[in-house]
């Protein structure tokens, strides 16, 4: 398996990963390998984001601003 060195880290970057490590209950190496893959999926995550708002746009205006306030309908609908 490759490795990783990563040298002159600022330390409020360190101090940040070390926090974050403590937290979870793991090492340095541990975390820091755990953000990496994370950051690598976050690629990803701008086609995501086009996705949904392809989806939201896609949708009626009325399903995203409803003329009724919700207690309204939930009132006329037990009325019935």
């Amino acid at each position: 398996m490759p490795t990783l060195q990563i040298r002159n880290v600022p330390d409020d970057v360190y101090q940040a990963l070390a926090f974050r490590a403590e937290r979870a209950q793991r090492s340095l190496a541990q975390q820091a390998l755990i953000e990496l893959r994370g950051a690598g999926a976050g690629q990803e995550g701008g086609r995501r984001a086009s996705l949904l708002a392809a989806i939201k746009r896609s949708l009626p205006e009325f399903a995203a601003a409803p003329s009724e306030r919700p207690e309204a309908l939930i009132r006329s609908d037990r009325e019935r």
